[in-house]
């Protein structure tokens, strides 16, 4: 069958899913002076990453958007807030 002719087939979440899992979150170490200008550069830009990540030096956008999904997603903020109940 001619390439052109070929459809693409959907993509499921179970392969969506898998995706996302195979990823290592790893802990992102900002500099208080890093953490501050990617606050207000949120504030200004959103969720342009690559943008902030353009203003700091040595940072890659997708060290800058774990940092942001870590400090401000739900499941992570759920995680947080149980350790420091633990404490």
């Amino acid at each position: 069958m001619d390439n052109k002719r070929r459809r693409k087939e959907p993509k499921t979440s179970n392969q969506d899913s898998e995706e996302v899992s195979s990823i290592e979150w790893e802990i992102v170490n900002m500099t208080e002076q890093e953490e501050d200008l990617i606050y207000r550069m949120y504030r200004l830009v959103g969720d342009r990453w690559a943008l902030i990540a353009g203003r700091i030096p040595g940072r890659k956008p997708e060290e800058i958007e774990r940092f942001w999904i870590m400090r401000h997603g739900e499941g992570f903020a759920e995680k947080k807030e149980a350790q420091a109940n633990d404490s």
